[in-house]
């Protein structure tokens, strides 16, 4: 279920945004693209930070199931909705109203950390965060495979047909299609948020409140203090937001730059691929990172614990990150070659990161805490990616030459 939001939300719109944004004729000069391109992807940044805290005060308080079936509903939806667009303004409302309703992000962590004991609690994040591995392998091949049919499959799809009115619209129906099928799968979801009657609440405190015993009524009480803290003044906690966020924004970066990048012409610095073979990239690197998710990453975790694996992927991005300009200099099946091993190094670093500050995190808080723990999260993460995505919209806007543009995360 959550493969359909992250495919949509963070993989295949990337595939053909530039192209996407470029048929729309809003921009004057081929340079411009970027720059409209940019606030695209930053309308659905805006959405989610406008309604994050929202959706996780609902997770917490009536459960994570009902927001997980909201946000598959706007996929379906304001995602159809995006692939019928007609103007550039339209685009920018339909990301930015499926930014709003898609408060899943936060939410489904925390029910994976809950529906999984604490020994296999590892193995149930890294399972969430290997949904983009799976979102690598599907998302690229539907949006670099299905965007424009009636030109690249003409035989098929006629350019009078709708898919040829509209070309941009067969990846969007394919992911709703994906969508829908996980609605129908929501009937036999679990709430892991156990919800009790508000008489039994009452008769338990009252049956604490009459304890004799002094060891136990401390206890009780540093249960309480500890359940109703702050999230602002748990320490392990915020340490693990604030150098998560610092990742968030590099990791950010990447995700805009890398498709806008590799699809610039050479000229510029870029490396003239086709949406079609950006999305071999990722597809390539989704797959192989579906199985380091599945069989490496858990032992990596068990013998050097979260902390010490997110300190060596962190180390390890600065020179691979370094190295990206000078893959303009290749050409043909080396560049190819080249490309594909930097992108699947780059997803198993950011995996690796990403689960372990998710498992940090979760040890943080106590469960009625976690929705809303998430989502403080999310909205954290959020302000520097909406602040990033369109910086590099900027970028395109005011250079030539983006060969820059990549080794720009290591410095971040």
């Amino acid at each position: 279920m959550y493969i359909s939001i992250y495919i949509n939300v963070y993989i295949y719109t990337y595939m053909y945004i530039y192209i996407y944004t470029q048929d729309l004729h809003v921009a004057k000069r081929e340079e411009d693209i970027g720059f409209y391109a940019g606030f695209v992807g930053s309308a659905f940044m805006i959405g989610r930070v406008l309604t994050s805290v929202f959706w996780g005060i609902v997770a917490d308080r009536y459960g994570r199931k009902p927001v997980i079936v909201i946000s598959i509903i706007s996929v379906i939806l304001f995602n159809t909705m995006f692939g019928l667009s007609t103007s550039y303004w339209m685009a920018l409302v339909s990301r930015l109203l499926l930014g709003c309703f898609n408060g899943l992000l936060g939410p489904i962590r925390a029910y994976a950390s809950e529906v999984c004991r604490k020994e296999y609690q590892a193995l149930g994040l890294s399972l969430v965060s290997s949904t983009r591995g799976i979102g690598l392998i599907v998302g690229p091949a539907i949006g670099g495979f299905f965007a424009q049919p009636a030109k690249k499959y003409p035989n098929i799809f006629s350019i009078k047909s709708l898919f040829g009115r509209f070309p941009y619209f067969l990846p969007c129906f394919c992911i709703s299609l994906i969508a829908t099928g996980a609605l129908v799968a929501c009937f036999w979801l679990p709430e892991t948020l156990h919800m009790h009657d508000k008489w039994e609440i009452e008769d338990l405190e009252d049956s604490l409140i009459r304890c004799e015993t002094k060891k136990y009524n401390d206890e009780i009480e540093g249960t309480m203090l500890a359940s109703k803290q702050s999230l602002i003044k748990n320490r392990p906690l915020m340490s693990a937001i604030i150098v998560y966020c610092a990742f968030a924004l590099q990791d950010t970066a990447y995700a805009e730059i890398f498709s806008l990048w590799a699809v610039s012409n050479k000229t510029y610095g870029g490396l003239s691929f086709s949406s079609q073979e950006v999305g071999e990239v990722l597809a390539i690197s989704g797959l192989s990172l579906l199985v380091y998710q599945l069989f490496l990453y858990p032992c990596f975790e068990k013998y050097l614990g979260p902390i010490s694996s997110l300190r060596a992927a962190a180390i390890f991005s600065i020179p691979l990150l370094t190295s990206y300009p000078f893959m303009s200099k290749l050409s043909g099946l080396k560049l190819f070659f080249v490309v594909n091993c930097a992108s699947l190094l780059k997803s198993a670093i950011s995996v690796t990161i990403t689960t372990g500050f998710n498992i940090l995190q979760n040890n943080a808080v106590s469960q009625h805490q976690r929705g809303a723990q998430m989502v403080f999260l999310s909205l954290h993460c959020l302000f520097p990616k909406l602040l990033l995505q369109q910086p590099q919209g900027l970028y395109f806007h005011g250079h030539k030459s983006v060969n820059r543009l990549p080794s720009y995360q290591a410095t971040i």
